[in-house]
């Protein structure tokens, strides 16, 4: 169910997604409400699933995760039993923080935060082990240029 989002919703969400432990006297100053109407509408947005929680964005390098991999997996199995094993395994894994099913040569997409090469061999050897892959190929990011949580609003 697609949710209306008018300018005020629109301008909330930028807010929060900018910072959301902004107080909510300051936001409904910032938006041109009141404090109980601002309220309201953020949990509107809240009980609608607009807004699925709160949370504290960390500096990864600053938490020894300085190296970013993108590994690409080729699979010859698509029955829903292996892809149900290899999701489970790659979901239980810590250092994927992101993990898609894509169309086209590559089947899934990860994501992976390690410390360095080292710490990226011990999961790679993980991953090999947990379900049969066709093909793992890895790329290491040189350098981030954007990072965003924020979704366009």
């Amino acid at each position: 169910m697609e949710v209306v989002l008018d300018s005020i919703d629109r301008r909330i969400l930028r807010e929060l997604q900018r910072d959301a432990s902004i107080p909510i006297a300051e936001l409904a100053q910032i938006v041109g409400l009141s404090q109980t109407p601002c309220w309201k509408r953020i949990k509107r947005l809240t009980d609608a699933g607009v807004i699925l929680g709160k949370v504290a964005l960390l500096d990864r390098t600053k938490l020894n995760l300085g190296l970013a991999v993108f590994v690409s997996v080729k699979t010859s199995r698509h029955d829903q039993e292996w892809l149900d094993a290899f999701a489970s395994a790659a979901s239980a894994m810590p250092e994927v923080v992101e993990f898609y099913r894509l169309s086209g040569d590559t089947d899934y997409l990860l994501k992976v935060l390690v410390r360095d090469i080292a710490a990226y061999d011990v999961f790679y050897r993980r991953l090999i082990a947990a379900v049969p892959l066709s093909d793992v190929s890895s790329a290491f990011a040189m350098e981030q240029i954007k990072s965003t949580t924020a979704v366009p609003v």
